[in-house]
């Protein structure tokens, strides 16, 4: 993980109290294109003139980095950046008896500003997949709440590592909210257990992909719809 601080005078007007959501980075347009390729990241931290933003450093299979990673490697102070939004948090709401949280390190920025903003004797359990054991963080959570760092060398190679985290806690009971993000396969396996098995609905359940593996966020983009599509037509043919 890098984290970067982006500020200046650039950022006046920029809305207070964004930490948790997302703002859009517009970098150098790639070959010949004249378009800027826009990637998206979570506003980790905010203060009155600066945004950090924290990036996970990957490449793809053949070790080759992504525009976002490229630019950050090479970033340096006083270097400037278009940056478009901000987008909404999405935060763990107040009032459950227990949360169960889940995230890869395309995640971890979110998770981390949602878990400092729990009350003090919030209860749950959160799954993180990292690259390494030196990726873990110290993070600010409740004391209810258990964190397992899970090692995976290779992001988007095990699509099954955080469901089974989350199995083997057991079937959840109570008042119950549960919040994911991951690489979209991991996802979808997550949507299986926590929607389709447990029942957890839309006022109990937050979930997303944050990237594909092998794909750009523009395919990405795509794949997610068509996913978001074929499970409504999946859930209209079930309720008929």
């Amino acid at each position: 993980m890098l984290r970067l601080t982006l500020g200046g005078a650039g950022l006046a007007g920029f809305p207070a109290a964004q930490k948790g959501g997302y703002v859009k980075l517009m970098l150098a347009p790639d070959g010949d294109s004249a378009k800027s390729i826009l990637r998206t990241y979570t506003i980790r931290r905010q203060r009155p003139d600066e945004l950090d933003i924290d990036f996970a450093l990957h490449g793809d299979e053949h070790g080759r980095a992504g525009p976002a990673t490229r630019w950050a490697l090479a970033a340096k102070p006083g270097d400037r950046i278009d940056v478009g939004g901000p987008g909404p948090a999405k935060p763990l709401p107040a009032g459950f008896d227990r949360y169960l949280v889940a995230g890869d390190m395309t995640a971890l920025p979110a998770i981390a500003a949602n878990l400092e903003e729990l009350a003090e004797d919030a209860m749950g359990f959160v799954a993180l997949e990292i690259q390494d054991d030196a990726d873990r963080q110290e993070l600010m959570a409740p004391a209810g709440v258990t964190i397992r760092w899970l090692v995976n060398p290779e992001p988007g190679t095990r699509p099954d590592l955080l469901e089974t985290a989350l199995r083997e806690q057991g079937s959840p009971a109570g008042n119950i909210y549960a919040w994911a993000a991951s690489e979209f396969s991991a996802m979808r396996r997550l949507r299986a257990y926590l929607r389709d098995e447990q029942g957890l609905g839309s006022d109990r359940l937050y979930l997303s992909s944050y990237w594909k593996s092998g794909l750009t966020e523009e395919a990405h983009k795509l794949a997610k719809r068509q996913d978001a599509e074929a499970q409504a037509e999946r859930d209209d043919a079930s309720r008929a």
